[in-house]
């Protein structure tokens, strides 16, 4: 094995000028660490991560706790691509990740963060789980640096979709369509189902319109069965909705199916708008109207925040980052003007 030693030897300078080249100080010429590193590649050199770790007091392991109750894993089209973008921001910066485990039924298992003190992880980012369990909870309290995606803590940094600018937009763009009667089927009580539903309720009254109380129901987050029950209730009133909203992408296809078994025609009949921006949603027809998320720069920011929290702790802010999406304006909503 290579070591330092070695390669201040086949440079002839010192083990201390091969490792402050090596690390970057700012005392050795741009020439001398050139040099020294193209040798150091040359030899095979490898850094020792153990030494690393003892030196700089970091492992350059970051946490990932990702526990979807749908069990759709790493499949989750919002969250995969989030934590795509993640993984490759956090490897820029010489960062591996390790999931947390959370099978709770293994015997003799560690809490969240007995499984994170144990691994010595740098940094935690949590996504897409029960923010109220108190192993997350225990977790975000405790002194190891966490960032959450989608769910706001006090103290901690949240890096959340603009959920207001993206129900604001869609409850203007269907009335603009000339839709009045627009029902909404939004997620599981969460910050981020809150934040929609106050904006929907409050753009409809902007606009002078009324919700019926039963225009508004609630399904699980990427339930395509329970949307399709819960849109055959709505199909069953007196006075149906021209326009349904959907918690995310996914549901608004169990929608889509309702629609059409009670022999309706979407968007004809009964318009339908989702939320997410999913591939697969721009594949299919009709094209689904929604509200992109940028999963890129959710998993960027997630990632320069919890590196910055990491490495710059005394000068890193606790914050909340909103980033924007963008409507996509498809083919399941009808102009009625």
């Amino acid at each position: 094995m290579v070591s330092l030693k070695d390669i201040a030897s086949q440079c002839n300078v010192s083990i201390a000028t091969v490792s402050k080249a090596l690390n970057d100080h700012s005392d050795i010429g741009a020439e001398t660490k050139d040099r020294i590193r193209a040798v150091a590649k040359e030899m095979g050199y490898v850094p020792n991560a153990a030494a690393r770790s003892m030196k700089t007091n970091h492992t350059h392991n970051i946490g990932v706790l990702f526990v979807d109750e749908a069990e759709s894993g790493l499949r989750h089209d919002f969250f995969a691509n989030v934590l795509d973008s993640f993984k490759r921001n956090v490897e820029k910066e010489g960062y591996d990740i390790t999931f947390i485990s959370n099978d709770r039924s293994r015997p003799g298992r560690s809490s969240y963060l007995e499984h994170a003190r144990y691994r010595h992880f740098d940094g935690v980012i949590i996504a897409c789980v029960q923010f109220n369990d108190p192993e997350v909870i225990e977790l975000v309290q405790s002194n190891i640096p966490v960032v959450t995606i989608d769910h706001i803590y006090n103290d901690t940094t949240t890096i959340i979709s603009d959920n207001v600018d993206g129900i604001s937009q869609l409850v203007d763009f269907a009335i603009k369509r000339g839709h009045k009667k627009i029902a909404y089927i939004h997620g599981a009580d969460s910050s981020v189902t809150k934040s929609r539903l106050v904006t929907f309720n409050k753009k409809m009254e902007e606009h002078g319109l009324k919700v019926p109380d039963e225009y508004i129901v609630e399904t699980p987050y990427r339930d395509m069965h329970g949307a399709y029950e819960k849109t055959l209730e709505l199909l069953e009133l007196e006075d149906i909705p021209t326009c349904i909203f959907y918690p995310d992408d996914y549901a608004s296809y169990g929608g889509v199916r309702a629609i059409k078994e009670k022999g309706l025609r979407v968007p004809e009949d009964v318009s339908v708008i989702g939320f997410d921006g999913i591939r697969v949603a721009r594949h299919l027809r009709p094209r689904l109207t929604t509200y992109r998320q940028d999963t890129e720069e959710l998993g960027a920011q997630a990632a320069k925040n919890l590196i910055d929290l990491i490495e710059r702790p005394k000068t890193t802010l606790i914050q909340r980052v909103v980033v924007k999406g963008k409507l996509l304006e498809g083919d399941t909503l009808a102009d009625l003007n």
